[in-house]
């Protein structure tokens, strides 16, 4: 079996070795599923971020804690105006404060519904010239409760033309781990590059 610390041909360490030896090799309980796709999912993403030096980009989970804080600020609010002054006269505090909390909740409903979806990552290209637009790199990955098959997407957006791009591997998750829960972080490297130079192949082509 494959080691996560093996050195790729040529002696120059890939992503992960440098991972493996700054930090603890990454090893999981196999058998939790949560576990498995988190470490999936941060492996992925390391390759974005540190392998092609893409800046993850934080927005999306801004406005979501944004919204959960203004949320949260209402339900304090009604709660030291309702201990100051004791219904009834803290009643239209109480229900603007109740009101606006349910509203905030939907559109954070929404907004994670429809903007964030599911994606575990959200990365910017930067232009390298500094004069024409970023563009923009997403990360979507699905690993059902009791199945072994992990999937990966890497969706790709044209600064230029906004045209999107995407494409998808789906392994089991047993082609990433050895036997004992190590991330096999070196094969996990190749396939998400593999992945991300079949859309920069299809760029160039067009």
């Amino acid at each position: 079996m494959a080691s996560g610390g093996s050195k790729k041909k040529g002696g120059k360490p890939g992503i992960f070795e440098k991972w493996n030896i700054d930090d603890q090799p990454v090893k999981i309980d196999k058998w939790d599923c949560s576990a498995v796709k988190n470490a999936l999912d941060d492996a992925a993403k390391k390759v974005l971020t540190e392998g092609f030096g893409y800046v993850e980009d934080f927005s999306m989970t801004d406005i979501r804690l944004a919204i959960c804080t203004i949320s949260c600020c209402f339900a304090l609010t009604a709660l030291i105006f309702d201990y100051l002054y004791p219904f009834p006269l803290s009643r239209p505090i109480l229900i603007t404060c109740v009101l606006s909390y349910f509203t905030l909740m939907t559109v954070l409903t929404i907004f994670t519904t429809f903007f964030e979806k599911n994606y575990i990552m959200f990365a910017v290209q930067k232009d390298e010239a500094g004069v024409g637009p970023d563009n923009y790199w997403r990360l979507h990955s699905t690993l059902k409760r009791y199945d072994q098959n992990y999937s990966l997407t890497i969706i790709y957006k044209d600064g230029d033309s906004k045209k999107e791009r995407e494409q998808t591997i789906t392994k089991s998750v047993a082609s990433w781990f050895d036997e004992e829960g190590t991330l096999l972080m070196d094969i996990m490297e190749k396939d998400v590059q593999e992945l991300h130079n079949g859309i920069a192949s299809e760029k160039k082509d067009k």
